[in-house]
């Protein structure tokens, strides 16, 4: 029952076809080389490669967002796992995060299926679109300022051109803190929350020419840290996509 609600929720007719606008921007970010430490590192990977993974070829490129154009949620993670979407060239795909997120995503309405394996493999998103602060794998998980702040205009692209988005779900602390970025401007006098497991605020500036309410709902990060810890568990991750898919549809 769930699934079909979250399904419903964006299911009304759009505006513009998004197709070629997104298939514009996911060109330009697949080319991207503004960050010699991430592309010599990606590549680096790519080459050497992990032992179960020898036999593949990897992406080894900047991962595009990807998901449905009409969303009405859009998912932020921090960026790309090294054997994971650096491997796969799908975000969430192919390590332990996305082990987690999908079948998350799944029981909530958003996913076809419970599991990505590659791009190509056929999974379709419903309602939200999937992307991340940064698009390709950084050394050991971290990036620079710098780094950030030369991929947040992609974050910025995919918002503007997705005009249906009610509620933004920052996955970490990282995606919490650009979507901050992202969604106030800097001289504005509103203050958001904290980030915490939960935390859920309504943006009172309007960007664009949409007139529905814009949610931001926060969420620990599906890392395989956070899961095998307890920091966050199945129940806790499942709360959160039912308040999505009840902001989605509702609107509050």
């Amino acid at each position: 029952m769930q699934r079909k609600n979250a399904q419903k929720a964006c299911d009304e007719p759009g505006g513009m076809n998004l197709a070629q606008p997104l298939e514009n921007l996911e060109s330009e970010v697949t080319t991207c080389r503004r960050c010699p430490r991430l592309v010599e590192w990606r590549e680096r990977v790519a080459r050497e490669k992990r032992r179960a993974y020898r036999e593949e070829e990897y992406w080894a490129r900047p991962v595009p967002g990807f998901g449905d154009g009409n969303a009405c949620v859009l998912a932020v993670g921090l960026a790309p796992g090294a054997h994971g979407s650096n491997r796969t060239g799908r975000m969430f795909t192919g390590d332990a995060s996305g082990d987690f997120l999908y079948p998350a995503l799944y029981r909530a309405g958003f996913a076809d299926r419970p599991k990505s394996i590659a791009r190509g493999d056929g999974l379709a998103l419903r309602g939200l679109f999937l992307t991340a602060v940064c698009r390709c794998a950084p050394p050991e998980n971290k990036l620079t300022p710098e780094e950030i702040g030369n991929c947040i205009p992609y974050l910025r692209e995919e918002f503007r051109l997705l005009e249906e988005i009610r509620l933004i779900v920052p996955l970490g602390r990282i995606a919490y803190d650009a979507v901050v970025r992202l969604v106030l401007s800097p001289d504005s006098l509103q203050k958001p929350p904290p980030f915490s497991h939960g935390a859920l605020w309504r943006v009172r500036e309007i960007h664009r020419t949409r007139q529905e309410p814009l949610w931001v709902l926060a969420s620990y990060h599906p890392s395989r840290q956070n899961t095998q810890t307890g920091r966050l568990t199945r129940v806790m991750f499942d709360h959160i996509w039912r308040k999505a898919s009840r902001i989605a549809r509702e609107g509050q």
